[in-house]
């Protein structure tokens, strides 16, 4: 059974984003026309979205929808609390997968939050906020409510955001799997670092072969007069993972030596197996697979939300596996020690019905 948004949300004025203020818990809400839904397609291909070069980088917050039940009825069922915990390779298909919930409004039935971390001295010049999962597993959501969510900034009240481009959404492998997002650079600019929360993501719970899973990742881009000069690149679509997708920045003059982070957001991979890579080239020379401490090479879509780094940014929940919902960030290392004037990316699945939605870069420049 869907739970609904709660009453009639108030809109207010705030660019042209549709963002619309919503009251506390608790507090009395208007009521408002309803929005139409946001245009469809069961495909998008990969585009460039943000390309700009300053000095200063990308950051990102991100976090999972959905997660496992924690008392299950079957008792072959594999340890909610051990797969969240990382400590099996578990995936979305083996459970009766439930809500990530973590505020206190009885009016919104999963929310999460992440910390954005911006450096000291930095002015946002583009955010925008991705969010997607599956419809179908033990209950079907309504797709007329894919292009909505609901956000906070730190220490803020929710806001609805409505989808500002076409919303992908396609039925593939047993899965309805959908991605949405919204340029939301004012409001990041205004609030800067510190948890986010994102509610009502549209994602279905229940068991099914496929899984539930869904997430969201807010990319923003800033200055910095302290950092590097560097080009910053966001691509992004809606596209299955049975073939490749690549993306190709052309006429960019890499420096020997250059440094630079890339990002992917992704849906339902599985922890576990082989098959799935994110590879990067220079000037035309062999592709070199990216990798992280949590993200072996050859199984990049594993369900982590992972960056380089001692200690990565907040969250709540902070669950290991993500059981469907990859974000991550991933130093691009030698494969730039040499010059070149061309970086490319590919990001391949192997496996079962996985999706791309974005892919982001911030590297240093002549």
């Amino acid at each position: 059974m869907r739970i609904p948004l709660g009453p009639p949300l108030r809109r207010a004025s705030v660019s042209a984003l549709a963002l619309a203020a919503v009251c506390a818990p608790g507090a009395a809400r208007a009521t408002a026309p309803a929005a139409a839904p946001a245009p469809e397609a069961p495909r998008i291909p990969f585009a460039e979205r943000y390309h700009v070069v300053q000095r200063g980088g990308i950051v990102r917050a991100a976090n999972a929808s959905a997660s496992c039940r924690t008392t299950a009825d079957d008792p072959s069922e594999p340890s909610c609390p051990a797969a969240r915990a990382g400590r099996i390779p578990a995936v979305n298909g083996d459970f009766d997968m439930s809500y990530v919930d973590v505020d206190d409004d009885p009016h919104t039935y999963n929310s999460s939050r992440a910390e954005l971390r911006l450096p000291e001295g930095s002015q946002v010049t583009y955010a925008r906020l991705y969010w997607g999962g599956n419809l179908l597993a033990g209950e079907r959501k309504p797709a007329a409510d894919n292009g909505r969510v609901l956000i906070a900034e730190p220490g803020g009240q929710y806001k609805e955001l409505l989808a500002d481009t076409v919303v992908g959404h396609r039925t593939q492998g047993g899965a309805d799997a959908f991605q949405a997002s919204a340029e939301i650079t004012g409001l990041v600019r205004s609030n800067g670092s510190g948890l986010w929360t994102v509610g009502q993501v549209n994602v279905a719970a229940g068991r099914s072969g496929p899984g539930a899973w869904g997430g969201w990742t807010l990319v923003t881009a800033y200055r910095n007069p302290a950092e590097p000069l560097r080009t910053l690149a966001l691509w992004d679509g809606f596209d299955s993972l049975d073939g490749a997708t690549g993306v190709r920045l052309n006429g960019l003059r890499i420096p020997r030596g250059a440094e630079g982070r890339a990002g992917l957001v992704a849906y339902n991979g599985d922890r576990g197996g082989t098959g799935d890579s994110l590879t990067y080239s220079v000037a035309g020379r062999t592709p070199t697979p990216l990798a992280g401490s949590a993200d072996p090479a050859d199984d990049v879509l594993n369900s982590t939300i992972n960056e380089p780094g001692p200690v990565g940014a907040r969250r709540e929940p902070a669950y290991d596996n993500t059981l469907g919902y990859d974000s991550d960030v991933f130093d691009l290392g030698t494969a730039l020690a040499q010059s070149g004037d061309q970086l490319a990316f590919q990001l391949v699945s192997q496996r079962d019905a996985a999706w791309a939605g974005a892919l982001f870069a911030a590297v240093d420049v002549q």
